[in-house]
This record gives structure tokens, C-alpha cells and sequence, in this order.
């Protein structure tokens, strides 16, 4: 029974994948409760980040100058020959930091403050972004600056600021309330694979939903793929000249695909956030990958 309990507890990310992908049905119905499952778990994952260390540094602003710089010059070149995965592409790369970095950078025993740094920074950023670079890319009417600004801003203050403040609250007003959530913090990566679950589930529904645009799904997987792989190497690169390769790596290759599809649906065309499905799989892939690695690293470290 050990073994069984040991093996779900390391393989949860590969085991949450399967899931979501074989049950998607039944899991696809549950993707109401993923603000709510987000909002815990961060508010569960800071409460081992000191406010008073959320500085921004330099490679923060090196890391979304990579960013901005490769979104857009991803999407002027395929534009040229397929403007739907253009807009894939560009959504994919621009999409902020994913809330829920700072988990995964937890597990992997990288710099929780760094993260969640660029992560606030780099959602600032495109919320100011978006509203006035995409209305060109993909004119439309109704929907100004100063809404898409505000709708935005809306969503992340919800996502990332709110349990960011009751965690400071907590912190300050119940000490031992907090002692208790850093001792019990490995339960925001399981509420993490529980997001998972549904994402997946989500992913395989938006598939399925239209069978017809297979070639154009194909490309948007295999593209996002490509993404996925160049953001989490340079991201690392990066961090390897600052000492900080694990959050870096995270900053720029883990991405808040939830917003993502929104505003593919909300500003581009709504096929384009196949793109975003296809790289939640991805993502969820390599750091599954990335925490099986550090367990070896772990275990070869005890044996020597």
C-alpha cells in the first residue's frame, strides 16, 4: 500500500494528464471550480514568500523583452503564410507567467520570490499590451482600451493579488495559521495536478468539438511544442548568467493558459486557443519530466 501511496505521489502530474485526458467528459464539467482551486493554492504557496522580497531585477525585464520581442517576430513571419496559427503563436509566446509557477518552482527547489516577481510583472504587462496591440492585429468593434485594460486587470488582481494580500494578512495577524501552511505547503502541488485534471479535460473537449480543423490543430500542436521547448531553454539560459535557471526557466515557459484562451476567444480567432490547449499538455509533460529528474538528483545525493 506504501508503494502505491509513493508512486501516485511522485508520477501526480503524469497520473492528472491521463485523467483529464481519458475522462474528459466527466472531468470538463468541473472547470467552474478552477479560480476557487488556484486561488487556495497560491494563497497556500506564499505563504513561504516574504513580501519584502518581491523586488524586481534586471532579468526579470531581459526575460519579457524575450518575450515581447519573440511573440512578435514569431507572428509577422507565419502571418505571412497562415494567420490563424499566427495568432496561435503570438497568444501562446505573450501569454503572462501562470499563476501556479511559483508551485512547481517550490517542488523544484528554485527561488519562490523570483518567480512570483516576474510573475506579476509580466501579467502587468500584457494586460497593458493586449488591449492595444491585438485590436490591430485583428480589428473588431465594441471593445476599447480602457475595458479590455480593466477586464484584465480584473483577472489578475483576482488570480494573483488577492491571495497574495491574505497570505500577508495571515502572516502578520495569525503567525502560527502560517506555520501551519509552510509545514503543509506540498498540498498546493496536489491542488495544482487537481487543476491539471480539468485543464486536460478542457483541452481534449476543444478538440473534439471540431473535428474538421485537424490539419490546423496539428500545426498549433506541433508549433506550441516548438514554443515550449525554445521558452524553457532560453528561460533557463537566462537564469543560468543570474543563478536562478529553475525559476527562470518557469517564468518564461510556464503560462497561464486559462487567460490565454480568453483572450484568443476574446480578442483573436477563437480556433487560435487550440494552440493554448495544446501547450497546457506540454507545459505538464516537461515538468513532470523536470520533477522526475530532481527525485533522481535526490536519490543518487542520499546514497552518496
Amino acid at each position: 500500500m506504501d508503494k502505491i501511496l509513493q508512486f501516485i505521489k511522485n508520477q501526480a502530474l503524469p497520473i492528472a494528464i491521463v485523467t483529464g485526458l481519458v475522462f474528459h467528459d466527466f472531468f470538463g464539467q468541473f472547470a467552474a471550480i478552477l479560480p476557487y482551486n488556484l486561488f487556495i493554492m497560491l494563497f497556500i504557496s506564499f505563504s513561504k514568500v516574504p513580501a519584502r522580497e518581491l523586488k524586481p531585477k534586471k532579468v526579470h525585464f531581459l526575460l519579457l523583452t524575450f518575450v515581447i520581442v519573440a511573440a512578435l517576430a514569431a507572428y509577422w513571419i507565419v502571418s505571412q503564410y497562415n494567420k490563424i496559427l499566427a495568432e496561435s503563436i503570438l497568444v501562446v509566446t505573450m501569454c503572462p507567467t501562470a499563476t501556479s509557477a511559483i508551485v512547481v518552482v517550490n517542488k523544484l527547489g528554485g527561488n519562490g520570490s523570483n518567480v512570483v516577481t516576474y510573475t506579476i510583472i509580466s501579467n502587468i504587462a500584457v494586460s497593458i499590451i493586449i488591449p492595444i496591440l491585438f485590436p490591430l492585429i485583428h480589428p473588431q468593434e465594441g471593445l476599447t482600451f480602457v475595458e479590455g485594460f480593466w477586464t484584465i486587470l480584473k483577472k489578475v488582481f483576482t488570480l494573483l493579488v488577492l491571495p497574495m494580500v491574505a497570505s500577508e494578512l495571515v502572516k502578520h495577524f495569525l503567525p502560527k495559521v502560517n506555520s501551519l501552511l509552510i509545514k503543509y505547503n506540498s498540498a498546493s502541488f496536489y491542488l495544482w495536478a487537481c487543476s491539471v485534471v480539468i485543464l486536460m479535460a478542457n483541452m481534449m473537449n476543444s478538440i473534439l468539438a471540431a473535428p474538421e480543423n485537424y490539419h490546423i490543430d496539428i500545426l498549433m500542436a506541433i508549433s506550441s511544442l516548438i514554443i515550449c521547448i525554445i521558452l524553457y531553454t532560453v528561460g533557463k539560459k537566462i537564469g543560468s548568467r543570474y543563478d536562478d535557471r529553475i525559476s527562470c526557466g518557469q517564468a518564461i515557459g510556464q503560462k497561464n493558459t486559462i487567460f490565454a484562451i480568453w483572450v484568443a476567444h476574446t480578442y483573436l480567432t477563437p480556433l487560435s486557443a487550440v494552440g493554448c490547449s495544446f501547450y497546457i499538455l506540454w507545459q505538464n509533460l516537461f515538468n513532470s519530466w523536470q520533477l522526475q529528474q530532481k527525485r533522481k538528483r535526490d536519490a543518487e545525493g542520499k546514497k552518496q
